[in-house]
């Protein structure tokens, strides 16, 4: 039986994890969970999975867990971001599932590799801001780092054992959003309940804005050259709204390779807790001759300039994509919060990265550093220059 380690268990893909794990109890048993700060949904999950640790970032919330559970539970609550580390190093789990939401999931995925965990990894800006140190970490220990995310997932169970050499591009997939086809003008006044309204998936709300930007798919080019070793140039996003083909593998030869399925995470993340091996699923199965037409476009980067903004930061390397990634948290907040406009966004991460100093093969303090550094300056631009500057874009 594998022992699993859950971390963001009450967001979407925590949540799709544990109905794998629940549907298939003789092969996979939940000894650690942790989460930001939903202590509720946190207990209904102890009640049910039986953790022998758990962890809320929120140290009140923990406390509350705490006193809500009982003494006799069975189940230690920690607090703080110590807390979530313990689930990943001292549970005794077998692997980490990281579903983390940003930039927080870095550490928490370094110091499961330094343990000696293998890690399902959905949480991208892992390998946004820490690629190289995740993976020669990896590599070091001889660990897996099986992608979560549905689209890094189809080009794993692609590529296989397929040597790069023999990989000429990555196909990456993208359904366009809520807002495909819509140009600046349009886009100038959308509401972050309109850009949270994804049209494919069911998602946390950062996600979901990132999506309806496009600057998820540019942080997914970022994760995949990490994953799989290719350079920007290598790696191109085609526009597919069916969200059927998850992503595509160019050999040199010319063929192409496509994983397919409904838009389901729960298929990925069951790979990703079998792999190596695949077993049977419930799930409800692809048919091609009811999924009517498949389309495919490319992306109207003049409309959603993220995604151009995440392959040049990738192709400046270092520092940037840290910053590119920082300043994105940053102005995703302030849209939800209606500080700033949808155009706003990827104008104020822009901005941000102009200002940016370039840092090569970054440690962890630097990537830390810049991480702040660069949060700091976008809510300062935002503050300084005037929710009316914001608004025009």
């Amino acid at each position: 039986m594998k022992k699993i380690a859950v971390l963001g268990s009450t967001g979407s893909i925590g949540r799709q994890t544990l109905q794998v794990v629940a549907s298939r109890p003789e092969e996979f048993k939940i000894v650690s969970l942790a989460a930001r700060e939903n202590d509720s949904l946190m207990l209904e999950q102890i009640r049910q999975h039986k953790p022998s640790l758990v962890a809320l970032l929120d140290e009140e919330r923990a406390q509350r867990l705490r006193q809500n559970l009982g003494e006799d539970a069975g189940t230690a609550v920690l607090g703080g971001e110590d807390g979530i580390i313990k689930c990943a190093t001292e549970s005794g789990c077998d692997m980490v599932v990281n579903g983390i939401v940003g930039m927080a999931g870095l550490i928490p995925t370094l110091k499961a590799l330094e343990e000696g965990k293998d890690v399902a990894l959905a949480n991208k800006e892992t390998l946004v801001t820490g690629g190289q140190l995740v993976m020669d970490l990896a590599a070091k220990k001889a660990l897996d780092v099986i992608p979560v995310d549905s689209e890094h997932s189809a080009i794993f169970q692609c590529i296989g054992s397929t040597p790069v050499s023999q990989v000429s591009r990555l196909l990456l997939t993208a359904s366009g959003g809520p807002f495909r086809g819509k140009n600046r003008t349009q886009l100038k006044n959308v509401t972050p309940s309109e850009a949270l309204k994804h049209p494919n998936w069911r998602m946390g709300k950062k996600i979901s804005i990132d999506s309806a930007t496009l600057m998820n798919k540019g942080l997914e080019v970022i994760e995949a050259r990490w994953l799989f070793g290719l350079g920007a140039d290598r790696i191109e996003v085609v526009i597919h709204p069916q969200s059927i083909v998850h992503s595509m593998v160019e050999m040199v030869d010319g063929a192409v390779l496509a994983q397919l399925g409904n838009p389901d995470m729960r298929l990925p993340i069951q790979y990703a807790l079998n792999y190596p091996e695949r077993k049977p699923s419930g799930l409800p199965r692809y048919n091609p001759v009811l999924a009517g037409n498949l389309e495919f476009l490319r992306p109207d980067v003049e409309s959603f300039p993220a995604l151009r903004l995440a392959y040049q930061a990738l192709e400046a390397g270092g520092t940037m994509t840290v910053v590119l990634n920082g300043a994105n948290e940053v102005a995703v907040d302030l849209f939800l919060r209606g500080v700033i406009s949808f155009n706003s966004m990827p104008a104020v991460v822009e901005r941000v990265m102009e200002k940016h100093n370039n840092h090569k093969n970054p440690c962890l303090d630097d990537i830390i550093y810049w991480d702040v550094w660069s949060r700091q300056q976008a809510a300062a631009m935002v503050e300084r220059e005037g929710d009316k500057y914001w608004h025009r874009q």
